[in-house]
């Protein structure tokens, strides 16, 4: 989408009521960091869940305007592992009343490398760089940026050629929903592609996403955070992290789940609140964690399970004993809370769907996988009668 003529002059403040998606807005030294849990959660978690909520998955730019122009400064950050390529450059995409219709990237930024032999991490720093978008409609409408999930976005300048202003959610419910990688859009092919995005704009919701790579551990500060932030409905999937982590053992498990519903029930006691266990996971059905990474001769990932199925007579977790453990979680505590629900995530993605779609990596579906989870759980979770229906 090329204009050259024109030029985006007007500077635009970025402010919480442009932002949606985001749980907090951090002033830094070049604009403002989105964060997708508060500070004092973020005090309590450790390196991976510090990457993984800095990344603003389901964190878009939301504004009215007849601009042509669209420019957005930022500083991103780029996380890699030592001995290891980095990801593909994260993606922002543009959608106008609803529809997508350009994607972009920027350049520059900085990359932080760990070393997982040694634990250490080191940062590479790297320059602002710039989004631009032209080319738009010369009409009033509603335009949406949709920040990249997979890269740590800092905010620094947001600049039009016409005025920007907030643009209200027209009343739309908001959905809060928790998860892991999965549920954070690792192999989507963009951030409003992710499968909690598509089932969002399907059901005519405002998304909040509080899917964090590597980190759907049951933290008591994450039930807190979900318990304080604003929501008409509420979606919890549980349960690879806890077998690929090696977490917990089963005693641990069903009242660990209990204390995490408790503490969002402390503040949203009669939200809709829907549990939904993972999705088919083949290494990890009867095989306990911990999870293991292997690089391919071309340099891709492959996941696999290092645990004894012998071991789960002796509480090791596979998927098979979380999917137990939280319906029968949930049905012990649906007498005293109507509005408490489960779902069998294996009905959102099951055997014959990973025959005909298997997960690339062995762990993450690939695009087509999120459009398809998608859809079925806006057909589950949203449509008449459903839980989380209006």
């Amino acid at each position: 989408m090329t204009t050259p003529h024109r030029t985006a002059a007007i500077t635009t403040g970025i402010t919480a009521d442009l932002v949606r998606g985001a749980v907090e807005l951090e002033r830094t030294e070049h604009g403002v960091l989105p964060h997708r849990l508060p500070a004092r959660a973020r005090a309590q978690g450790d390196t991976q869940i510090a990457m993984a909520e800095a990344q603003p998955s389901g964190v878009r730019i939301v504004v009215h305007t007849r601009a042509t122009v669209l420019e957005l400064d930022t500083l991103r950050t780029r996380v890699g592992y030592v001995g290891m390529p980095l990801r593909p450059d994260g993606v922002y995409d543009l959608r106008v009343d609803g529809e997508l219709v350009a994607q972009s990237g920027t350049s520059g930024g900085k990359v932080l490398r760990l070393d997982p032999a040694t634990g250490g991490a080191q940062t590479e720093p790297g320059p602002v760089g710039t989004v631009r978008f032209d080319g738009l409609a010369d009409r009033d409408k509603l335009v949406e940026v949709w920040l990249p999930h997979t890269e740590i976005t800092e905010l620094v300048a947001l600049r039009s050629d016409a005025p920007l202003t907030a643009a209200p959610t027209g009343g739309r419910r908001v959905w809060l929903h928790h998860g892991s990688s999965i549920s954070h859009g690792s192999n989507a092919a963009s951030p409003s592609t992710t499968w909690p995005a598509l089932a969002a704009a399907e059901a005519g919701v405002e998304l909040v996403n509080l899917g964090f790579g590597g980190s759907a551990l049951l933290d008591p500060f994450t039930a807190r955070a979900i318990r304080d932030t604003p929501a008409d409905v509420i979606s919890l999937k549980i349960g690879i992290n806890l077998v690929n982590a090696d977490l917990l053992r089963r005693r641990a498990l069903g009242p660990a789940v209990h204390g995490f519903l408790d503490t969002i029930r402390e503040g949203r006691p009669t939200t809709p609140l829907l549990v939904v266990s993972a999705i088919l996971c083949p290494i990890h059905e009867e095989t306990p964690g911990p999870g293991a990474v292997d690089v391919t001769d071309e340099g891709t990932l492959r996941f696999r399970a290092t645990g004894d199925p012998a071991d789960v007579a002796a509480g090791r977790l596979t998927l098979q004993v979380v999917r137990e453990e939280l319906a029968r979680v949930v049905a012990q505590r649906a007498p005293d809370d109507p509005h408490l629900h489960h779902l069998d995530g294996r009905e959102l993605y099951g055997e014959a769907d990973a025959a005909e779609l298997p997960l690339p990596d062995r762990l993450h579906p690939d695009p087509e996988t999120h459009r398809l989870v998608a859809g079925r759980f806006a057909a589950h979770a949203f449509a008449p009668g459903g839980p989380l229906a209006g």
